[in-house]
């Protein structure tokens, strides 16, 4: 990838908590019944929490006509129906299979209860083999920000837990690792709120960012020439004015693509620069390289799509229907402390994508029907 970053520390094993996005969904369906909207206005309490704790905050927050316990008994069986729809964390497969075949002890601590953890593992092939110890909240005496869930995963690991690392979305998961004397890594669940992370070791935007090698494990070997191959996806709708930023301030025509309709599509697809083929209907396939996030220079309030079409076009072509391929990843979002900083960057990320796209492993994407408008 980028020059190599020297080593953190060197660890004897992981322990992670990669918690999922559907509560949110299912509080809002239950909240709709006492006619209360979820907001997500409380997401940053109840992350990391336990269900007594998360159910607390709710019933509080929106002062609802029932006890906690029922609230508790209402819930349950709404998360139990959605444990089958839940998706991985993006890069948490990769993640869970790569150290798992370098024989790393991974250990899984959760402040969901077990039956919790057990439903939801089941329906992620290879998890359960993955994990040497799985311990849940309702296991020990105090759930996270206690350290006891890590000191006991350590424990039954046979490792001294300063030879742990633990991968935290949660700040009460981080506060907890720290406690136990262990190295975190956070990987914040709530969009924009690095800052809030600061006793973690090292903060990434995903697992994609992540690299095992500065804390002495084995490193991916899935990356090519600054780029990692991901499972293609494909979003696609009419070409709409953005920010008018991108020509006049960075000289560098975006085709903003409207987000409508699509927010359940780009919460699963972490904040950063990616690459592919563009489709425009009427005129062809065009080498493509974007940016989904909040671009931090700029401190966008909503995240957006920013492709970059890799060909000089004569106009606009605002309202045509615009197809994306996407079908590899570059890098986070960064800030930058320039105008000129963030315009060099973005350049290379257009060189990078552009030599990447000549490659056969990529360069069979061209030919995707869903770029010609043929439907998924």
């Amino acid at each position: 990838m980028s020059i190599a970053k020297p080593l953190k520390k060197a660890v004897a094993a992981v322990i992670l908590d990669l918690d999922d996005g559907i509560l949110g969904d299912v509080l809002k369906a239950l909240l709709l019944k006492y006619g209360k909207q979820w907001d997500g206005r409380e997401a940053q309490n109840i992350v990391g929490k336990t269900p007594l704790e998360e159910a607390a905050i709710v019933v509080g927050d929106y002062e609802l006509p029932c006890s906690i316990d029922e609230f508790v008994t209402q819930i349950t069986p709404l998360l139990y129906d959605q444990f089958c729809n839940i998706k991985a964390l993006p890069g948490a497969n990769r993640l869970i299979k790569h150290l798992s075949g370098h024989n790393v002890p991974l250990a899984l601590a959760s402040n969901s209860p077990r039956a919790y953890i057990e439903s939801k593992i089941s329906y992620q092939q290879g998890w359960k083999e993955s994990f040497s110890v799985i311990i849940a909240g309702d296991e020990v005496r105090a759930g996270k920000p206690s350290p006891e869930i890590f000191l006991e995963a350590a424990k039954r690991l046979h490792i001294e837990p300063s030879s742990c690392l633990v991968i935290e979305d949660s700040l009460p998961g981080v506060t907890g690792g720290k406690a136990a004397g262990m190295e975190v890594v956070a990987v914040p669940s709530i969009p924009k709120q690095t800052h809030l992370y600061i006793a973690a070791d090292e903060v990434i935007s995903s697992l994609l960012d992540l690299q095992p090698e500065l804390w002495g494990l084995p490193p991916f070997d899935d990356w090519i020439d600054g780029t990692l191959p991901l499972e293609i996806w494909h979003i696609g709708g009419p070409v709409v004015k953005g920010f008018g930023r991108g020509s006049k301030v960075l000289g560098i025509p975006t085709a903003n693509l409207s987000t409508k309709g699509y927010s359940a599509l780009l919460s699963e697809h972490p904040s950063g620069v990616y690459f592919g083929w563009a489709g425009l209907s009427t005129r062809g396939v065009y080498k493509m390289v974007m940016n989904i996030g909040w671009n931090p220079y700029f401190n966008n309030t909503e995240k957006s799509i920013e492709p970059w079409l890799l060909h000089e076009f004569d106009g606009d072509f605002y309202g045509e229907e615009l197809r994306l391929v996407i079908v590899g990843y570059i890098r986070p979002e960064a800030n930058f402390t320039s105008l000129e900083s963030l315009i060099a960057k973005i350049h290379e990320d257009r060189r990078i994508a552009e030599r990447a796209l000549d490659t056969p492993l990529y360069l069979k994407y061209k030919d995707d029907p869903y770029l010609k408008g043929s439907s998924l």
